[in-house]
């Protein structure tokens, strides 16, 4: 794998944040510190910087597009996406319009991550049912594919009203708005993915990141069953870079703790521990130290998974903005050239067949 053909990026879900007194910032000042934050990103060599989809007091990223817009207007060449759309409570013609006309004011640099969503605040807020959760991704997710493909578009389906002969404007330039199906470990998703022939973005916050691979050997044979080409494969997951090990423990640990606790009180998770968090460190999927240890591990990641693309979910929860923007000029600066010279020393290999896992089906299914 060269190094033309690596993506290297950022991801925030936008948390509110402190000062350094441990005030929250005012909604406000925290969008702003995130468009500050992309523009370093793209000072520094970041390949793309996506935002997430929330609709939480805690989250500031429920317009995401809006965001990046504003981010287009100060930036050259960083790659403008999605951590996440959630795509099963969005209309898809409205997610084309809003994406497509961010490409043209980006110049061709917007791409997307489109998914279920893990967390579910949408469904009631714009009146869908949870009961509907598969039905309408699947649904939401073949419209969408032909607004970017089949141009103009005849379908009719459940969940809107049916498109005939349809052009939806502004038109993409051919190969533009690259978008990916967000995946958190479900072989049914996987098979989704290929069978529209999309590139898979792997959700992966805990656990040893190898526990992914049969997924990623489905997710070939499936291409293949539905004739699609090879397409790319990336991973998502949290991490802080600092100067040294310590120091990062030191920075990001308190904050990890308390989104994490919040997390577990909701969704029945494990508390988060020291123990528990420094084992993810060493052997599962947190990204944090140093930069040579960040990088080193990244680069191990992508060569055991056949990855071409790693997002890092910067600085998890109430970090404060000058220590965001502190790892952010160590991951552009250090973290990504380490691994592309890591990879062009020891070049990503294909998964190998020994990697598939009895309880992966042997064919897709949908």
């Amino acid at each position: 794998m060269t190094a033309p053909e690596l993506e290297l990026g950022l991801d925030t879900f936008g948390y509110i944040t402190v000062d350094e007194t441990g005030q929250p910032l005012t909604p406000d000042a925290v969008i702003r510190d995130y468009v500050e934050e992309a523009v370093l990103a793209d000072s520094v060599g970041i390949d793309s910087f996506n935002i997430g989809e929330h609709y939480r007091p805690d989250f500031m990223d429920s317009a995401a597009h809006v965001m990046l817009a504003a981010i287009a207007g100060r930036t050259k060449r960083i790659r403008l996406g999605t951590a996440v759309t959630v795509l099963s409570t969005q209309d898809p013609v409205r997610v084309y319009t809003n994406f497509a006309t961010l490409d043209a004011v980006s110049n061709g640099r917007a791409q997307l991550v489109v998914g279920r969503g893990s967390l579910t605040e949408s469904f009631p807020l714009f009146g869908f049912d949870l009961a509907d959760y598969e039905e309408l991704f699947e649904e939401k997710l073949d419209l969408f594919t032909r607004l970017l493909r089949d141009q103009p578009v005849t379908w009719s389906g459940k969940f809107r009203s049916p498109l005939v002969n349809q052009y939806v404007t502004p038109a993409l330039p051919k190969g533009h708005l690259p978008t990916w199906v967000g995946v958190g470990g479900s072989p049914q998703s996987v098979v989704r993915a290929a069978r529209y022939g999309l590139p898979l973005m792997l959700a992966v916050i805990g656990g040893p990141p190898g526990r992914f691979a049969p997924l990623v050997e489905l997710y070939h044979r499936a291409l293949d069953a539905y004739g699609h080409p090879r397409q790319p494969i990336g991973m998502h997951s949290h991490g802080y870079v600092a100067r040294t090990d310590q120091e990062a423990v030191d920075i990001q640990y308190p904050y990890w703790e308390e989104t994490f606790e919040k997390a577990a009180l909701e969704r029945g998770w494990a508390r988060p521990t020291m123990a528990r968090f420094q084992a993810e460190r060493a052997n599962g999927s947190l990204y944090i130290g140093s930069p040579e240890t960040v990088a080193t591990k990244i680069a191990s990641m992508m060569r055991l998974l056949g990855l071409s693309r790693f997002d890092l979910a910067y600085a998890t929860g109430r970090v404060p903005h000058k220590q965001r923007l502190a790892t952010i000029e160590l991951y552009g600066r250090e973290v990504i050239p380490r691994v592309r010279e890591l990879l062009a020393d020891h070049p990503v290999p294909p998964i190998p067949s020994s990697h598939v896992s009895a309880e992966v089906p042997a064919q897709p299914s949908v």
